[in-house]
């Protein structure tokens, strides 16, 4: 049988690399560079990371290392983190970049889409984010947020029953309408990760790769990946005219 490319593996995951990493600080920087991967790498404007308070495979507990370790591990060269919600046994946080996530929420279509879903200054970012932040609680779940994520606007739609598209298939997250250009996007995320899972086995300190990696951006999240084909104006999702 043929073995598969380095890229074509499955998805690395955290407890691969764990028990690399003695020092605390290490091993909590190799836990948020790889589920970091993609907004390091420049292909997403910001990620969603989990710590939960318990011990891992590895002895370790992530919520108190976070606790110890997290205010000087990031918030420099042009990556920040907000502490979306703290539950006591577990932390949600919003890894981005600042100059993508605005640029994003910047766009008419993604303003308008927001603006629809009750944000009232969705181009400002800070504003939009106090209001993410907001309307995460126990009970409920701003779908929505998946714009903040880079995800398809055209996806994000067909979840929150915007859009009249069909659901296509299931990939990280759920595809909606011509599958092509999510399915692109997911693969260019997976890669990101099988990446940072490389360097984190070859860089003398897991430290080195929370180091933004893509620095320009002029070409990320281009329009025909986040539109697809759908546009949205004060009239809501349609074809596009061009």
């Amino acid at each position: 049988m043929q073995q598969q490319s380095p890229d074509r593996q499955r998805r690395p995951i955290w407890h691969d690399l764990a028990e690399r990493f003695a020092d605390e600080r290490e091993c909590l920087a190799s836990f948020l560079a790889l589920e970091g991967a993609e907004v390091l790498d420049g292909e997403k404007p910001a990620n969603l990371i989990t710590l939960v308070n318990r011990r891992q495979a590895c002895g370790r507990n992530l919520y108190r290392m976070w606790q110890a370790h997290g205010d000087s591990l990031l918030g420099e060269d042009g990556l920040a983190v907000r502490v979306l919600s703290d539950r006591g046994d577990s932390l949600l946080l919003l890894l981005y970049r600042p100059q993508p996530l605005a640029a994003l929420l910047a766009r008419p279509n993604v303003a308008g889409f927001l603006r629809k879903a009750g944000y009232t200054n969705p181009a400002d970012q800070e504003t939009s984010l106090a209001e993410l932040q907001s309307r995460i609680s126990a009970t409920r779940f701003p779908h929505e947020i998946g714009v903040f994520l880079g995800y398809p606007l055209k996806d994000v739609a067909g979840f929150m029953g915007w859009a009249p598209l069909p659901f296509t298939c299931q990939g990280p997250w759920k595809i909606y309408g011509d599958p092509a250009a999510s399915l692109g996007l997911a693969e260019a995320f997976r890669r990101s990760r099988c990446r940072m899972a490389r360097r984190l086995t070859r860089c003398a300190t897991p430290v080195e790769c929370l180091q933004v990696v893509g620095s320009s951006t002029e070409g990320l999240f281009p329009g025909p990946v986040i539109e697809n084909e759908y546009h949205y104006s004060s009239r809501g999702l349609g074809c596009a005219s061009r």
